[in-house]
């Protein structure tokens, strides 16, 4: 097992160590010295070697963001902590340290080479994200049982394990177990896994290995229908119509409804229950499928805008390219002849023409912001006014829906009033055995009625909100896009662009300026 190589003090990671180790593994010979000379950032090191080191405590090496390979063996460090910066490391080596569990590689998502040999381990965990693991060492630890083998199954890229020196390699099983349910694996303890161990492997553990492929299928099965369920309900979402394609909003009234449960238990309330909930979905369904229809258009309205945009800015990009070719195939001219030209008259003469020219461009491009300017500011009008007009059908419509199954809500509000008022008088003679719960709604008029009235308080409450938030939200969604579109497409595009003209014409400035021939004047 693990051992302490010397006793001296534990050491520290400071900048002083780091820097040591950056300049001893950068480039040799001149390069090294410029490189030193310069100092090597942290951030810059792809490689940092920190063996030998006596390092008790993992620490200070945030700055390193784009280390690829890390070399930690033969100290004494017991926690692995500190690496969570580290997410372009492919190689790590923490051999020959007194670590105990493994944790903290979770952002390490691109190692595929991981060497946890000689240390105090007794349980392969905490490594569900180190999906491209292709190489790992973790002999020489306290592994003893076999379940650990089947948790690096779910490592599908890893080809080279190593296992050797550990309790779990002196069962008899061992090698064979680890062929069978390791199906992708080539190489175990250094040794090459053939055809033959293979198929003793699988003959011995066939019942246990189809098993563990059927609960596979099935949790691939769950996870796939999770995440259907995820995007089904992100989609929704987006279309302001989420849990509105089943009986979520009208169990969703009942979830704080107490009082509410206890009286749909009562005598001969079960059928008009059944009514009022299959009456409800249908008004949810048509609203469901109401919100998805309006969602279509919505997006054939985004879609239509984007192209429309896009339209107008390839319209301008090709009038300023025309304009830029024009005046570049002007240029190449005008220049040769300047490089002619000896007489200072003739020189200021085609300056000028030639700055007038740049002038020329300069407003032609800047005109052509502009009208791409006004294009913009024109489309985005009448993409909002348009949606507007979405937003309020949607609106309406919702509103609609919400106002029938709020009169439905009521119907059966009168209707448990009525069935209430039936059921008083001979749950109080005791004519009919009710639970206990409902007994006591029943004990005296006051009470049921208002079990009743808070039953229906809190169904309207939900209803309420759910419709408040469908009509926040697509208001906001209005809002937050139209808002979006104008600082992206008008300021931020704009002022972009305007910089950006600016700037060449002034380059092309620059470049008479640069002419040797200017000298004459």
């Amino acid at each position: 097992m693990s051992y302490l190589y010397n006793t001296l003090s534990p050491s520290v990671i400071d900048d002083e160590m780091l820097q040591t180790a950056v300049d001893e593994q950068g480039p040799k010979g001149d390069a090294g010295k410029v490189a030193r000379a310069e100092g090597i950032e942290f951030k810059d090191a792809r490689s940092l070697q920190l063996d030998y080191k006596n390092i008790l405590t993992i620490q200070g090496l945030f700055e390193f963001t784009n280390l690829t390979k890390l070399q930690l063996d033969n100290n004494i460090i017991e926690k692995i902590e500190g690496l969570d910066k580290l997410v372009h490391l492919v190689w790590l080596d923490l051999s020959f340290n007194n670590i105990e569990v493994i944790e903290g590689l979770d952002t390490l998502t691109k190692l595929e080479d991981l060497t946890l040999y000689n240390n105090r381990i007794s349980c392969i965990e905490n490594m569900d994200t180190l999906t491209n693991l292709e190489i790992f060492s973790i002999g020489n630890n306290d592994i003893r049982h076999v379940d650990n083998i089947l948790y690096l199954r779910r490592f599908r890229k890893l080809k080279t394990l190593n296992l050797s020196r550990n309790p779990l390699c002196n069962l008899d099983v061992y090698r064979l177990y680890a062929a069978a349910i390791l199906p992708h694996l080539v190489y175990l303890d250094y040794r090459l896994l053939d055809d033959d161990v293979r198929r003793k492997g699988y003959d011995r553990y066939q019942i246990q290995v189809e098993e563990i492929l059927d609960n596979e299928r099935k949790a691939a099965a769950a996870q796939e229908e999770a995440e259907k369920e995820a995007a089904d309900f992100a989609y929704h979402s987006a279309a302001f119509i989420p849990n509105l394609n089943g009986p979520q909003l009208f169990e969703a009234m009942y979830e704080n409804d107490e009082e509410g449960k206890i009286l749909n238990t009562m005598p001969n309330a079960e059928e008009q229950i059944t009514k009022f909930s299959e009456s409800f979905e249908k008004i949810c369904h048509n609203m469901f499928e109401f919100g998805l229809e309006a969602y279509s258009k919505r997006m054939d309205e985004v879609n239509l805008f984007w192209e429309c945009i896009n339209e107008a800015k390839s319209e301008n990009r090709e009038a300023g390219m025309k304009a830029i070719s024009d005046f570049t195939a002007y240029k190449e001219v005008r220049f040769n002849q300047m490089s002619h030209m000896w007489d200072p008259k003739e020189v200021r003469r085609a300056v000028c023409g030639y700055n007038a020219k740049v002038t020329e461009l300069w407003n032609t491009l800047m005109g052509a912001e502009l009208h791409l300017l006004d294009q913009i500011e024109e489309i985005i009008q009448n993409f909002d006014l348009s949606l507007q007009d979405h937003v309020s059908n949607f609106n309406e419509n919702i509103q609609g829906f919400m106002a029938q199954i709020r009169e439905l809500e009521g119907n059966n509000h009168e209707k448990l009033i009525l069935l209430a008022s039936q059921n008083q008088d001979p749950i109080l003679r005791g004519d009919i055995e009710v639970p206990k719960d409902l007994a006591a709604l029943f004990a005296d008029k006051d009470t049921l009625l208002n079990a009743i009235a808070t039953s229906h308080d809190t169904h309207m409450l939900v209803i309420d909100q759910k419709e408040d938030s469908m009509l926040k939200g697509i208001s906001k969604w209005h809002a937050d896009l139209v808002n979006k579109v104008h600082q992206e497409e008008e300021i931020d595009r704009n002022r972009h662009r305007v910089v950006e003209i600016t700037h060449f014409t002034e380059h092309l400035r620059d470049e008479l300026q640069n002419m040797e021939m200017l000298n004459i004047l």
